[in-house]
């Protein structure tokens, strides 16, 4: 076999796990726009010399471009060695691609490939591999989705958590979008991927789960945060059967305030939130609700925002949205312990 080899997308998928290192060879702010999931960014030119030799390129021509180019990659791929690879044995594998599998990857993938490594080239590039995840998402695998629906409050996203745990095949959206999917739902700290980066996401999570087996998938809206959750696989998970999780009120208020402990350290932050909510609920009450986060009493906030207006949000969103909700499977849970989810999740799992 003559190194490196270039080969499309379409025969690369069903050997992306066999490689040793995904290696994106693009700049830092493209990498961050979308990637093929566990890919590591290796910039063959960063974010400023790209820019400087696009400059170039387009001022002065190729030639002049890659004069300047030219000796930049070659310090990076250096660089990249040196640092991440050198310790690398004979039969390492990795997978090269840039944006269209051009100038970038090659220059890399022949250096390592000259120095014995059977490197492979992705033809086409990134292009390639987005072209074939917005085809995969407009048309996805038919999978048994099992809708877990419940109001807020009431533990789906640790029920997935725990099924995920103890292997049932979970669809976990809001861990993907990094959002809880409400107006409260941003994670600190956590920033939302890019759309693609999210569709990407959910592409390498379908294509893993086996038809025959149910898919957990929560009562997602439309969109986790600023993101939309790719249409059809919306459509199939309204069409699909629900299991309806029923928890106490009481208790919901405490998952609440665990879930959300952040909120209770810093109210203001909470306040920010709660702002958004006054086309619906008015100043006077939104001040009212501003007043008891400030005053430390959150439980009961906490139980007002559940009955006001989290409750009846989510019962019209669930009647108009999700067909098969009025036949679903009740699932009761007596209390909020890490016990109580496992035996949840067993149950759910073995049926």
């Amino acid at each position: 076999m003559k190194y490196p080899e270039v080969l499309g997308f379409d025969a690369l998928l069903p050997q992306l796990e066999t490689f040793d290192a995904i290696i994106d060879a693009r700049s830092e702010a493209e990498y961050a726009l979308d990637h093929i999931p566990g890919a590591i960014n290796c910039p063959v030119l960063n974010d400023e010399e790209r820019v400087l030799v696009g400059t170039l390129y387009k001022q002065t021509g190729a030639f002049e471009a890659k004069k300047v180019g030219a000796p930049i990659i070659a310090r990076n791929i250096a660089r990249h060695i040196e640092t991440l690879w050198a310790d690398k044995p004979r039969e390492w594998r990795p997978l090269v691609y840039c944006w269209r599998g051009g100038n970038r990857s090659g220059a890399m993938a022949h250096i390592l490939a000259r120095i014995g490594w059977p490197v492979v080239q992705l033809e086409g590039g990134y292009k390639t591999y987005r072209a074939h995840v917005s085809a995969a998402l407009e048309n996805p695998p038919e999978l048994d989705f099992r809708v877990v629906c419940g109001t807020t409050g009431s533990g789906k996203s640790r029920l997935l958590e725990t099924l995920d745990g103890i292997g049932a095949q979970v669809l976990d959206l809001e861990k993907l979008a990094a959002h809880r999917g409400s107006v409260l739902g941003h994670l600190p700290n956590e920033p939302q991927p890019t759309q693609k980066m999210f569709e990407s996401l959910v592409w390498n999570k379908l294509r893993r789960f086996d038809p025959s087996k149910p898919v957990f998938v929560e009562s997602e809206s439309k969109k986790v945060g600023n993101l939309r959750v790719p249409g059809v696989v919306m459509e199939r998970m309204r069409a699909s059967p629900c299991i309806a999780v029923n928890l106490s009120r009481p208790n919901r208020v405490r998952l609440l305030m665990e879930d959300y402990e952040h909120f209770c350290a810093d109210p203001s932050a909470l306040n920010t939130q709660l702002d958004h909510l006054v086309q619906l609920h008015g100043r006077a009450q939104i001040e009212a609700w501003h007043a008891m986060a400030n005053g430390g009493e959150m439980a009961e906030l906490v139980d007002q925002l559940l009955e006001q207006h989290y409750d009846p949000a989510y019962l019209r969103s669930i009647d108009r949205n999700f067909v098969r909700y009025p036949q679903a499977d009740v699932l009761a849970l007596d209390d909020i312990a890490p016990d109580d989810f496992l035996q949840a999740a067993r149950r759910l799992h073995a049926a």
